[in-house]
């Protein structure tokens, strides 16, 4: 059996740089010919529309296949932290993952940090005026939504204040390992950064275990259900992916969402207008999120011969063959979005796949959804004229997409 013949090929070139600018042109004439392509660069299938990336995230029978846990050494920490995590994890070892990690997450950790989140957002948003004052401008990536969500999942983990300035760096690092064009400089840096990671988290936890605190590592330490608990693995792996999903997500989701509301005035002008309806500010947040996504490429492999069944007809993949759901791609599918290239504030109802479906939805999706619906009405509170004063500039990554600055005025 083979997906090659029943697939349309597509020589889409993710890293080009006219398609991480603009994907969605792209993704827009793909899928008008076919909802899946089959790319022979890439060795996998690319599923463009709603309904075969909604398909393939649920298939049970397509797995997250990781590269097997090899002797720990600090060269192989990148594997296992993959390997024992709950996203790199299938059933049964995902379900009881998922279990332990949910009863740590069930204290209330994510409602207790509501309030402080607004506390950091304004923190945050008086460096902002001070940098304002003295250069005419600030960064709405650098001074404000990089920090908010590496200071609040720093909180939740109860991280030591000092060291909160590693997070960041060692994210950054290791999330570049996802992307279609990495090089062997990247790969270097990832597998340092999870080493250097992974020891601190052990560290941590070690000191937990001795002396309990009111925070999610210690929780983690602590879950148990029956005789079973946490790996020493799985809870560092556990902590490191909370890390590096939970504040990608919230930083690109917001600032790619901020530029969507600058080039739509009159939706800006909205959410502006009705900054306290706590219902409209959470639509345009889900808008935020499907117009522009954060993540771009969610990979799956075919565990056994597959053949899913489709409106459009079949895709079948052979056993070891991989295919990715393009996310950003099926939130602007018009098969199910209205004008989907225009950015409406409003929208509902927005069935969008920003933070995934099925067994591997996102763990995150509530704490980034409350940074965002905190952290965006506070800024336009704050600057209620803000407005671009320079261009931004993108990161040059497809699968995670983000800017890498963006300067504004109020």
């Amino acid at each position: 059996m083979t997906g090659v013949p029943l697939l349309e090929p597509t020589d889409l070139d993710l890293a080009a740089s006219a398609v991480v600018a603009d994907p969605y042109p792209a993704f827009a004439a793909v899928r008008a010919r076919t909802p899946v392509g089959w790319h022979p660069g890439l060795g996998m299938a690319l599923a463009f529309s709603h309904e075969a990336c909604s398909t393939v995230l649920r298939e049970r029978r397509l797995g997250r296949i990781f590269a097997p846990r090899r002797p720990l050494q600090r060269w192989d920490t990148f594997n296992w932290l993959h390997a024992d995590s709950i996203l790199d994890s299938e059933p049964p070892k995902h379900t009881r993952l998922r279990r332990l990690v949910a009863q740590a997450f069930a204290r209330g950790h994510v409602e207790r940090l509501r309030p402080r989140i607004g506390q950091l957002a304004e923190s945050l948003l008086d460096g902002c005026a001070d940098t304002l004052a003295a250069h005419g401008r600030f960064d709405a990536l650098a001074d404000y939504a990089e920090p908010l969500p590496v200071l609040v999942i720093a909180e939740l983990l109860g991280w030591p204040t000092a060291d909160r300035h590693l997070l960041r760096p060692w994210s950054q690092a290791i999330v570049r390992m996802y992307e279609v064009n990495r090089t062997a400089q990247d790969e270097v840096d990832a597998r340092r950064a999870a080493g250097e990671f992974a020891e601190y988290v052990g560290a941590l936890a070690q000191q937990r275990r001795a002396a309990p605190r009111d925070d999610l590592v210690s929780h983690l330490v602590q879950v148990r259900d029956g005789s079973d608990r946490l790996s020493e693995h799985e809870l560092v792996a556990t902590v490191v992916l909370l890390l590096n999903a939970g504040h990608e997500a919230s930083v690109n989701g917001f600032g790619n969402g901020l530029v969507s509301l600058f080039d739509a005035p009159d939706q800006l002008d909205m959410v502006r207008r009705n900054v306290s309806d706590s219902r409209l500010v959470a639509l345009a947040v889900e808008e935020m999120l499907r117009h522009d996504s954060p993540l771009h490429l969610f990979e799956r492999t075919a565990t056994c011969d597959v053949e899913l069944v489709t409106s459009s007809g079949p895709m079948r993949l052979a056993t070891g063959q991989k295919v990715a759901a393009l996310l950003g791609a099926a939130n602007r599918d018009p098969a199910v979005f209205a004008e989907p290239d225009r950015f409406v504030a409003d929208r509902n109802p927005n069935a969008h796949l920003a933070f995934g479906v099925g067994i591997h939805f996102c763990l995150g999706a509530p704490l980034a959804r409350l940074e965002l619906q905190t952290s965006l009405p506070a800024l336009l509170r704050r600057y209620p004229g803000l407005h671009l004063v320079g261009a931004p500039v993108r990161r040059p990554t497809f699968v995670l997409r983000g800017y890498r600055t963006l300067p504004v005025a109020g």
